[in-house]
């Protein structure tokens, strides 16, 4: 078995294209423009990257954004007051605070700080607690943007196993919850797990640690649906996942390259959910 690949920049530049229709109605027929408002701390290299990608998009669907670029020696109250600003700017509907912060910042206090309703990245506690209760929420964009792309290849997740290898806020444990919500039976996996006999039996894998091809590909089940959400670059420069791509690939149904699968996907979610915030807003 070859898997097919799933080409998450097509799929993400398909959801871009609907967003920048949603966003030419929302302004011919209520005259609202939804305003994306990032905050970028310091000069960490990989955030600079991330930011600008953003941007790019932002500017593509016609959002307004805007780029605060505080230095790295901002104190606590001053990043707080730059968010409580946002919070209460009109034109601003989604609100993304770029981490890694430096470290004498809060980072739990500061995402806290953005009123849920403009979270775009559906990080703050609000958001999470109505997840995991099954209500209306803004959604983390890596894990929702998988979801997209279990859609795009017709893989409904319910009455599926479905393995999640990591428990971060971030990915793994949204990704599980939502995995959930569409009736799978799922597993979360960490350090304590025995990673081999729970890949094994996964139909849907999704691998989210930030360890070089930690998964092996001989663990994966036959006709697996494989999503590694992993970017680590090796010695030798080269960009890889979380899973042994070569040998999972001879196993798998589907499975997401590295780079070009989950990454595109995260930023067009995150477009996503400023669309939607904007189109609560001018409700």
């Amino acid at each position: 078995m070859t898997a097919q690949l799933i080409d998450g920049k097509a799929v993400a530049a398909r959801v871009r294209a609907e967003i920048k229709e949603e966003v030419a109605r929302l302004k011919a027929e209520r005259g609202i423009t939804p305003g994306l408002a990032v905050v970028r701390v310091g000069e960490d290299p990989a955030s600079k990257i991330y930011v600008t990608g953003k941007k790019k998009a932002a500017e593509e669907v016609g959002f307004n954004s805007w780029e605060h670029h505080p230095d790295a020696s901002i104190t606590q109250d001053e990043l707080l007051a730059l968010v409580h600003r946002l919070n209460e700017d009109p034109a601003v509907h989604g609100i993304l605070v770029q981490l890694p912060l430096p470290k004498h910042l809060d980072a739990d206090a500061i995402i806290s700080a953005v009123k849920p309703e403009k979270d775009a990245d559906g990080f703050h506690p609000m958001n999470a607690g109505n997840l995991l209760l099954g209500r209306p929420a803004t959604r983390a964009c890596t894990p929702w943007g998988v979801m997209r792309l279990l859609e795009e290849v017709g893989c409904n997740p319910a009455g599926k196993r479905a393995v999640v290898v990591g428990r971060s806020n971030i990915v793994g444990k949204p990704q599980a919850l939502m995995l959930l919500q569409k009736d799978a039976t799922v597993t979360v996996c960490h350090r304590k797990s025995d990673l081999p006999a729970e890949v094994a039996q996964a139909d849907i894998l999704v691998v989210a640690v930030g360890v070089p091809e930690l998964v092996k590909g001989a663990w994966i089940k036959p006709g697996a649906v494989v999503i590694d959400v992993g970017m680590n670059r090796k010695a030798d420069g080269k960009l890889v996942g979380d899973v042994e791509f070569a040998a999972a690939a001879e196993r798998a149904s589907f499975i997401t390259p590295v780079p070009g699968g989950v990454g595109p996907m995260t930023i067009a979610m995150l477009m996503k959910n400023t669309l939607e915030a904007a189109q609560r807003a001018g409700k």
